[in-house]
């Protein structure tokens, strides 16, 4: 008998919007014949380099389920990562960017200035960490966010060098593909990258032999000093917890300790909050998690609900170091961006889903780490919040097993339930749930992707 109940396949497809039938359907095979043909156009039309996980065609999605062109309903245990926090088609941000577009849909903010960007500026000043007087500019994507903070950080220190850590993940252009640390698909055959970008060791507490914080922040700070030196270092950039490198939470007091250094010796401090930002680890920004209260702050993914906007905040005096002009873009902070905007910060703070994050963070890592009591070959559970992951390897080496990792997430997305891996040696499955999404269809696809650990076992063997 398997873990997650069987599913009904003639019963009627969704058909869209916010108010879908919260429920894993199978009414085809996946992919089914309409996704197939459409996937084939993809194939015919798009760039090879943009790839894609699960081999569907959406047609709709709301909440925590996305139906594809075959009427096929799968959980969505990813939120496009980590984009969709307030659940797909939120009702508050579908209302809120309806309004925004009868009124106007752009004028640029650097040639006519208007209310949202405003009020989205005020909204992150107030809700990030620290109570110093802060100021926010607004972009398109994280990538861009942290180019625009490392520009700042080097404006305001009138220094070049910035160190990011092993693992890392800052984005796909040129300068954030300097900062990340993974080659393949990331940076092979993409360079040469910015210069004067360093990488330190991070405190990775699985692989790490049992170092504390303290001691792995002493080692990268060793090394920082030695290789780059505090007199040339305009910016440390780090994850509080790392994304595409493996949802690897540091040691307690790891981040402390670089925060207290970087202040120490005028090195701004860059939180990439883009993944774990808005709620997503049971506290707004993760960074509050240890108390820590970064220089500057970058945030996207969770921000708008779906809608491409990012910022970067941070303290006043390091901020407005740039000259007039220095910061912008053609888009950055879209009139109807913000408005989404604003309305999943309402949905944050008014719906109660920071303290939801925690909830399914407890059921998330309670529910894997009974599988992992019987399976050897989940080496590690871990994360904070609805950002949790489940590091598969050989249970007799400790090596990272790639080959179960995609045959478990590929099971998984065969019976409807979209998940995602990551990590530097392609081994760790990470659960990115909605924040709105139910217990019950959460821990339905987690019965998925148990059945796919068991049949891969059965295989093996």
């Amino acid at each position: 008998m398997t873990l997650a109940e069987p599913l009904d396949a003639t019963a009627p497809a969704p058909t869209g919007g916010p108010t879908l039938p919260q429920e894993r359907r199978l009414a085809t095979a996946i992919p089914g014949p309409r996704s197939s043909e459409l996937l084939a156009r993809k194939s015919a039309a798009v760039a090879r380099g943009v790839g894609h996980a699960a081999p569907v065609h959406v047609v709709a999605a709301g909440g925590g389920v996305i139906v594809d062109a075959d009427g096929n309903s799968l959980i969505d245990l990813g939120s496009g990562i980590a984009v969709t926090s307030v659940g797909n088609s939120n009702p508050r941000v579908v209302d809120a960017v309806s309004r925004q577009l009868d009124a106007f849909t752009h004028t640029c903010f650097t040639i006519a200035p208007y209310d949202g960007y405003v009020s989205v500026a005020e909204a992150l000043n107030r809700l990030t960490p620290g109570d110093h007087v802060k100021r926010s500019a607004l972009f398109n994507s994280g990538a861009e966010a942290v180019e625009n903070a490392v520009k700042i950080a080097r404006r305001a220190t009138r220094k070049q060098a910035v160190v990011a850590f092993d693992h890392a993940y800052h984005g796909r252009t040129n300068l954030t593909m300097g900062l990340t640390a993974k080659n393949i698909p990331y940076k092979h055959g993409f360079g040469p990258f910015a210069p004067e970008v360093y990488r330190a060791p991070l405190s990775y507490p699985y692989r790490d032999g049992g170092l504390s914080g303290a001691d792995a922040a002493a080692r990268a700070i060793l090394q920082i000093e030695k290789q780059v030196g505090a007199e040339n270092l305009a910016a440390l950039i780090i994850e509080p917890i790392q994304g595409e490198g493996g949802f690897i939470v540091p040691a307690e007091g790891f981040l402390p300790a670089l925060a207290e250094w970087a202040r120490a010796n005028d090195v701004v401090f860059i939180a990439d909050e883009v993944q774990t930002g808005f709620g997503r680890t049971g506290a707004m920004f993760a960074m509050e998690h240890e108390g820590v209260v970064p220089d500057l702050v970058v945030t996207a993914k969770g921000i708008a609900g779906g809608l491409p906007l990012a910022a970067v905040t941070g303290r006043a005096e390091i901020m407005d170091a740039s000259d007039p002009g220095g910061l912008g873009g053609t888009y950055g902070g879209n009139p109807l961006a913000c408005a989404a905007a604003l309305a999943a910060i309402d949905a944050y703070e008014e719906d109660g889903l920071v303290e939801r994050a925690g909830a399914l963070g407890e059921l998330l890592l309670g529910r894997l780490a009974e599988l992992q009591a019987s399976d050897p070959r989940i080496g590690d559970v871990r994360g904070r919040g609805a950002m949790v992951a489940m590091e598969l390897v050989d249970p007799v080496t400790g090596d990272p097993d790639a080959a179960l990792t995609a045959a478990v997430a590929a099971h998984a997305i065969a019976h409807g339930v979209v998940v995602l891996t990551c990590g530097t040696y392609g081994n760790v499955i990470r659960f990115l749930p909605p924040l709105t999404i139910s217990d019950e269809l959460l821990l339905e696809g987690l019965g998925v992707v148990a059945d796919g650990l068991a049949a891969s076992m059965e295989v093996s063997a």
